[in-house]
């Protein structure tokens, strides 16, 4: 779907298979907060033989074709441009891509002294969610302790349930983007150094 087409219905338009992504979810490079990078951040990245870039892109969105596309786009000059990249090809994802992406994904772990309860509060809401959606849930946790995991986790999967399949796709896809620019982040750091 290219930018400033207009929406279906539903989220995947029938004519291209694509994920018809709300045009307020899309994100201009103009908009990216500026980061601040030593040169060298992308160079290791940038210098990495097209095989082994795809093959580690895959740790971050586990979709091959999404992966293939980030790398073959390199060199990129800054973040920004790599993130602008990795959004643009998300948001050509297809149904299938995305389920193949999803496919990969298992849930945050719980911290280490977490009570068995919540393993099984977890596990049990997790089982409903893939129960409904037939895909593992995903979420962005960002900056979030481990703490504070368990909980937001427990209380996304419980209000998404409440999703309609198609909104829920949309929701879980722009999760997955998130988590691939977390993820992009530190595939730099360790290309990087």
């Amino acid at each position: 779907m290219t930018r400033g087409s207009t929406l279906s219905a539903h989220p995947l338009s029938r004519s291209t298979g694509r994920l018809a992504i709300p045009a307020q979810t899309r994100i201009s490079p103009a908009s990216l907060p500026k980061l601040p990078e030593p040169p060298e951040l992308l160079d290791g990245f940038n210098a990495l033989p097209a095989d082994e870039a795809s093959h580690r892109l895959l740790g971050c969105l586990r979709n091959l074709r999404w992966a293939r596309r980030i790398a073959d786009h390199r060199p990129y000059p800054t973040v920004e441009a790599l993130f602008a990249a990795s959004d643009e090809a998300a948001y050509d994802l297809t149904a299938a891509d995305l389920a193949e992406a999803l496919a990969g994904e298992t849930l945050p772990p719980l911290p280490d002294d977490a009570y068995e309860a919540a393993h099984t509060a977890l596990g049990a809401a997790h089982a409903a969610y893939e129960a409904r959606f037939g895909h593992a849930f995903v979420i962005y946790l960002g900056d979030i302790s481990a703490r504070e995991a368990l909980d937001r986790t427990l209380e996304a999967i419980r209000s998404r349930l409440t999703n309609d399949p198609d909104d829920e796709r949309i929701v879980a896809w722009e999760e997955l983007r998130r988590l691939a620019r977390q993820r992009l982040l530190t595939l730099l750091a360790d290309t990087g150094r």
